[in-house]
């Protein structure tokens, strides 16, 4: 297979070598976009041998992405997404060759499954059990989904603003969901300082060497999908431009290797209640400056860009394109309009695209002979409601508007979201048993207790929440305490977590035997008041804290 031999500065030229979880920066001029190069040979070798024994997903193209060996993975399936040449809608505007390339097909309904694939693969391959991501919604979900089967535990800070369905839906997947009041760009900030105090990776977006490769997968396949032929057009609604900078990365990979005659032209469509891409594209600006967002649509509601208007408004110079706004009145219209002329449901973000395809289309921007592209980035949201109670997020205030929040402002809200975040697992057979000591916990602090009623179900809990502390029974039906604690501390992922145990009746030398070396304490019941026994448990998560 093909592998990634260096990375390149899009600035400079300089070449250096690629190094996973560092953000990618040139060690020469500081530019903050570097592209990675691969063995192009064996791979085009490959393609034109038709890419054998392959299954049609974004792995079929494995030797372009940012893997040292993604065969040794267990890998989350994402992409190989249907291209639907448009029936109805854009005949109706006159045009009769405008392709769907359907992300809804991914396992959350997204493109965003494509990112979240390859971040998470490569976490695994370089052993990262825990992550934080900020995000206006669809890749919080994304990112959560493959977390969950990767046994990766996942802080997800999203804006209060983001449709409930989506804060609820990442929780389901058992990621910690953090609900900022303030927009996405503060949202990002608290998120970056709170991966610092913690240590933790911050996957880092457009400046993410895995997540923006990932997005070129969408371009090989629509090459492939027509019959190894580039479209005159790649259309995609854009928040903070992740998508098409990745895409377009594949397009000129495929023109580098003479697959393709040509790079198609670039249309980036914004919500004109967010649109600083769009104003600085039309005032013929380079760079962007922030705005406040002001839509409904609030997946798209990034209000500073940053570089990542630079380098598309780049790509449409060298290659040709536009960028254009629709009003949230004219995205909801083509969102009815799709759905009862394609049978489409699309979410939010697709319908501004699809507007804005009608624009360009009326305009006369595009060619009536030219073939288009519209990235149907995500379907609808069907999230049940009442799969998870109201305590599924932690909520975070930054600032009553959505101005930006001051520095001191900031430093409160990460010291209490320190407090809010201490999490107990609690796995005893006995509901009243846990009921009482939970009730004493939260009633203390802002502790989060979860229950599990028994040794299965509790190692599962652990393994999803990765609790702070956990107490546990040691005579339960199924796997007992000792089991327990024994594959606890088998798994790298909860070896860590400090375990207390209590049991109803003696412990025998043996039994202490067995235990020793692999728990914080052990308790007999009624031996403590349960009052004078929860203050024994909050100070050994004090005490672990701290170390």
């Amino acid at each position: 297979m093909a592998t990634l031999k260096y990375v390149e500065c899009s600035q400079c030229g300089n070449q250096q070598p690629y190094e996973p979880f560092v953000p990618a920066a040139c060690k020469k001029c500081n530019s903050q976009w570097v592209e990675a190069h691969y063995d192009y040979d064996t791979f085009k070798r490959e393609i034109l041998r038709g890419l054998p024994g392959r299954s049609f997903n974004l792995w079929r193209y494995r030797d372009v992405l940012p893997l040292d060996n993604p065969g040794a993975l267990d890998l989350y399936p994402a992409g190989g997404t249907p291209l639907w040449l448009s029936q109805r809608f854009a005949p109706a505007l006159g045009h009769n060759a405008v392709y769907i390339k359907d992300e809804r097909y991914g396992p959350t309904s997204s493109f965003k499954d494509r990112q979240a694939a390859v971040a998470v693969a490569a976490m695994n391959e370089g052993n990262i059990r825990e992550a934080v991501i900020a995000s206006t919604g669809n890749a919080a979900v994304a990112y959560a989904a493959a977390c969950a089967r990767a046994g990766i535990k996942l802080w997800v800070f999203m804006t209060s603003l983001v449709p409930q369905e989506k804060l609820r839906e990442a929780a389901l997947f058992g990621a910690e969901v953090i609900r900022v009041s303030g927009n996405y760009d503060q949202t990002k900030q608290i998120a970056a300082q709170f991966a610092q105090r913690r240590h933790l990776l911050l996957d880092r977006g457009a400046s993410s060497i895995p997540a923006r490769e990932s997005m070129k997968t969408i371009a090989y396949e629509i090459v492939e999908q027509l019959g190894w032929c580039a479209p005159d057009w790649y259309i995609q609604s854009v928040s903070g431009g992740l998508g098409p900078l990745g895409v377009f990365q594949g397009f000129k990979e495929m023109f580098q290797m003479g697959l393709i005659s040509h790079i198609p032209k670039l249309a980036i469509i914004q919500a004109e209640g967010c649109s600083p891409m769009v104003k600085a594209f039309k005032a013929g600006k380079e760079t962007a400056e922030a705005v406040i967002p002001d839509t409904c649509i609030i997946i798209l509601s990034t209000g500073d860009p940053g570089k990542s208007y630079t380098y598309l408004w780049s790509l449409i110079q060298q290659y040709g394109g536009t960028m254009e706004s629709v009003t949230d009145a004219e995205a909801f219209n083509a969102m009815r309009l799709l759905a009862k002329s394609e049978g489409t449901a699309v979410e939010p973000a697709t319908a501004v695209a699809f507007a804005g395809l009608e624009k360009l289309l009326k305009n006369r921007t595009i060619g009536a002979q030219e073939t288009v592209v519209v990235n149907c980035t995500g379907h609808t949201f069907p999230v049940e409601k009442h799969v998870l109670g109201d305590q599924f997020a932690v909520d975070v205030h930054l600032s009553e508007d959505q101005a930006p929040a001051p520095r001191e402002g900031l430093q409160a809200a990460l010291e209490n979201l320190d407090e809010k975040t201490t999490t107990v697992l609690l796995i005893d057979d006995n509901p009243d048993d846990a009921l009482l000591i939970r009730r004493l916990l939260e009633g203390r602090k802002s502790y989060r207790v979860f229950h599990a009623r028994d040794g299965w179900e509790g190692l599962a809990q652990a393994r999803q929440k990765m609790p702070d502390l956990i107490v546990t029974d040691l005579m339960m039906p199924g796997i007992d305490g000792f089991g327990l604690v024994e594959e606890l501390k088998l798994d790298p992922r909860t070896n860590n977590i400090p375990v207390v145990v209590v049991s109803a009746k003696d412990i025998t030398p043996e039994e202490r035997k067995r235990l020793n070396g692999h728990i914080e304490a052990v308790y007999q019941k009624s031996s403590l008041p349960t009052r004078k026994f929860v203050e024994q448990m909050v100070q050994v998560i004090e005490e672990d804290r701290k170390e």
